[in-house]
């Protein structure tokens, strides 16, 4: 699957347009981990277990996403953008979409 987050992809002419796709998670925050974030936070510096976790719901959403748009017979993605919100304070949404097309190689 091509992901590009232009909305063309150079060397290539979308044939069909199928629709917007998404991937969608919603993660909470163990206590143990947001409290070593808290005091790390104090003493500055990168927040490792964080990091870890939003590296691994990127490729969680972004998986979904691709899975929807294989669904609908997409051989590429345009416009594919990330979004995240905090949800009750403990929660956090972690979205990937993007536009599902076909393409023609030029």
């Amino acid at each position: 699957m091509l992901i590009s987050t232009m909305n063309d992809l150079p060397g290539y002419e979308v044939t069909e347009v199928l629709g917007e796709v998404f991937g969608l998670t919603v993660r909470s925050r163990n206590v143990g981990s947001q409290l070593g974030a808290s005091f790390k936070s104090l003493a500055g510096g990168e927040l490792k277990g964080m990091t870890k976790n939003l590296i691994a719901s990127r490729q969680e959403v972004t998986q979904r996403m691709v899975d929807e748009a294989l669904a609908k017979g997409a051989d590429a993605i345009l416009a594919m953008r990330f979004d995240t919100s905090e949800m009750g304070g403990n929660w956090t949404e972690i979205c990937a979409y993007g536009t599902a097309v076909r393409v023609r190689r030029l």
